[in-house]
């Protein structure tokens, strides 16, 4: 446990919202956000796995519109909610040539639409406290990526909302950002890239750091995004990548 700093200690009276933040990445930033004083919710669809993040969670389909304005505003209710990840997301990868009107939906209203309900929610909650840290969780893809037609479009669609927030927040106080993890060792990942397999092999030779990242090198990234001292920084994508965007 890390030794409370002031900022822990200002922190303690705020909360954090992390949406899909039962799993992988999710779960790294809303546990090390818990671990520096925040309380954390995580808003997803099954329960977090780590069960000190359980007793907060709030169980919903992120996609469903309705379902998350209820879910959302009772939590601005309830919480002085200052900073909010809008983490939640998921791939379906294909080539142009096969995909998916129907995946178009699903990933247009989770990935993005989400973000657009939970940052309305709780906007007022942050203009009250008089500041806020946003931070979404966009990706590597946003450079371009083999079979991500749909994923790519969601994480651009979601930097460049960012970065429209981020003019129109800033006299709020108010900062958005963006992480943009490269190639991080997630149930996901080793689902789509066997560990043993030659993609994987390829992927790690390509890495410039030689390793894949871990869920926790992008919580990293996002708790310095949330931190009290990051106040004049906004509307910027932080890759969190290896390297792998470099050169």
């Amino acid at each position: 446990m890390h030794s409370h700093s002031d900022q822990s200690r200002t922190s303690q009276h705020h909360c954090a919202v992390v949406t899909g933040g039962a799993r992988n990445i999710g779960q790294a930033i809303a546990l090390r956000l818990q671990q520096e004083g925040y309380q954390v919710i995580v808003v997803d669809i099954v329960e977090p796995e780590a069960a000190s993040l359980q007793a907060d969670a709030v169980l919903v389909d992120l996609a469903d519109a309705d379902a998350s304005r209820r879910v959302m505003a009772k939590i601005a209710e309830r919480h002085t909610v200052t900073r909010l990840i809008n983490n939640v997301g998921i791939v379906a990868p294909a080539l142009l040539e096969e995909s998916r009107l129907e995946d178009f939906d699903t990933l247009m209203h989770l990935n993005v639409r989400s973000a657009l309900i939970c940052t309305q929610a709780l906007l007022p909650s942050m203009k009250a406290a008089g500041m806020g840290r946003i931070v979404i969780n966009a990706s590597r893809v946003v450079l371009g990526k083999e079979a991500r037609t749909i994923y790519s479009a969601t994480k651009g669609a979601l930097q460049s909302m960012a970065r429209t927030w981020a003019l129109e927040l800033a006299e709020h106080g108010i900062t958005v950002n963006c992480v943009a993890p490269g190639p991080i060792a997630t149930s996901a990942f080793w689902e789509n890239n066997p560990p043993d397999s030659e993609r994987a092999r390829r992927i790690i030779d390509n890495i410039p750091l030689k390793r894949m990242g871990q869920p926790e090198d992008v919580a990293q990234a996002v708790s310095f995004f949330c931190d009290d001292r990051s106040g004049f920084m906004t509307g910027q994508t932080l890759f969190v990548c290896g390297g792998v965007t470099v050169g």
